[in-house]
């Protein structure tokens, strides 16, 4: 629900004067959500809306669609030419001398950057100075409600029973010789979401040996890879309640095929656990001791004690991603690899912390969420493993 007050109170938050959103043919769903017309007909013309840090918005759309932006507040301004356009943003402009875009400078955050350089251009033209909305986004978008914070721990519950179903099933199928498929896994995880009134966006990783050192594997129906005594086996799971609204629970665990773990699949994972707990520790003492605190910051935290070991080049992805109604969502991104992210980890937003080491023969990978409340308290679900699950001895534990 498009709610003024608190827009505009967040906009003063975060020092400017205006936000410009802006759309065309969905090419800025950020606004879309924001304007609430991701649900609605794909419009065809150009559309602006400007709200202030005080006093009414201003739209300005096209005039074969006078009534795209009728269900939000503020003074409607229509033109047709070109010209019209442009003397129609200055207008919307008038009297802000900073404003925030779905813009990243030199694209550094592209989860943020929807909007394209002519129209930063456009706005500059007016005098006006620009700044990224990427925080003013996350208050909107990537923040979570109370309902929201249940549906995750409800999700929760039972992704982590997922994975007690997964490994008694890989137990019993690989006593005395025997075998499971990774899609058979695969499988069996799907159906049990399925039947607790779960959905994923996509089937969970299963991979065996090899296959666990590329982060993004994905099982092979037409050649099912099988599961044997003595395998090493990463699962990486997510999914949420199924009804509108509800946000993602995503978590890695990995286990050995066997009743005790070699020594090296324990060194590795000791090390991924560390920095998991690393950057855990980083969220926890910021907020403890109310500082602001960048997502950059939390990557820096897990990565140290992977390079300090000795495996930097083997930690290949973020340590952690925006959590919400997609598995990957809109907030802060906890990376300072791929992108130095700059957005601030705000209260009431989720995300992962999954760091990961991935050698030719195996990779090893530990991933939790973290949810930090209104009050800055940090909650982190989906439980700590901490030691590689002999899966042949496993007791649910």
């Amino acid at each position: 629900m498009f709610d003024l007050p608190a827009i505009q109170s967040a906009i003063r938050q975060f020092g400017f004067d205006g936000w410009l959103l802006h759309d065309f043919r969905g090419s800025n769903m950020l606004a879309r959500r924001i304007l609430g017309l991701d649900g609605g007909a794909m419009l065809s013309r150009r559309l602006y809306y400007a709200i202030p840090a005080d006093g009414p918005p201003r739209k300005l759309v096209h005039r074969i669609e006078p009534g795209a932006l009728d269900h939000l507040p503020g003074d409607k301004h229509v033109y047709l030419r070109w010209q019209e356009l442009e003397s129609g943003v200055a207008t919307l402009l008038k009297g802000m001398r900073r404003v925030a875009l779905e813009y990243s400078p030199r694209n550094a955050i592209p989860y943020v950057s929807r909007l394209d350089a002519g129209t930063v251009e456009l706005v500059r033209e007016q005098g006006v100075d620009v700044g990224s909305s990427g925080d003013l986004i996350q208050l909107f978008e990537a923040a979570w409600n109370d309902d929201q914070w249940r549906s995750h721990r409800e999700a929760e519950r039972h992704t982590t029973a997922a994975y007690e179903l997964a490994w008694g099933l890989i137990a019993d199928r690989t006593r005395n010789g025997g075998s499971v498929g990774e899609c058979e896994i695969q499988s069996a995880i799907m159906d049990h979401f399925h039947s607790n009134g779960l959905t994923a966006h996509h089937a969970p990783i299963v991979a065996v040996g090899p296959h666990s050192g590329d982060p993004h594997y994905e099982p092979n129906p037409a050649a099912d890879t099988p599961i044997r005594e003595g395998d090493f086996v990463l699962i990486d799971l997510w999914a949420k309640v199924d009804q509108p609204g509800c946000v993602y629970s995503d978590l890695t665990r990995v286990g050995f095929v066997g009743r005790e773990v070699p020594a090296r699949y324990e060194e590795i994972f000791q090390v991924v656990a560390r920095a998991r707990d690393a950057a855990i520790a980083t969220v926890r003492e910021a907020y403890a001791a109310g500082r602001p605190l960048h997502g950059w910051e939390v990557d820096d935290a897990a990565r140290s004690v992977i390079e300090q070991a000795g495996y930097g080049p083997y930690f290949v992805h973020r340590t952690g991603h925006s959590l919400g109604q997609e598995v990957h969502g809109n907030g802060a991104n906890m990376d300072n690899l791929e992108t130095h992210e700059e957005r601030l980890v705000l209260p009431r937003t989720g995300f992962t912390i999954e760091p990961g080491i991935y050698l030719p023969e195996f990779g090893v990978r530990s991933e939790i969420d973290v949810f930090i409340d209104a009050g800055g308290v940090v909650h982190v679900t989906g439980g700590l493993q901490q030691t590689v699950v002999p899966v042949l001895a496993y007791d649910g534990t």
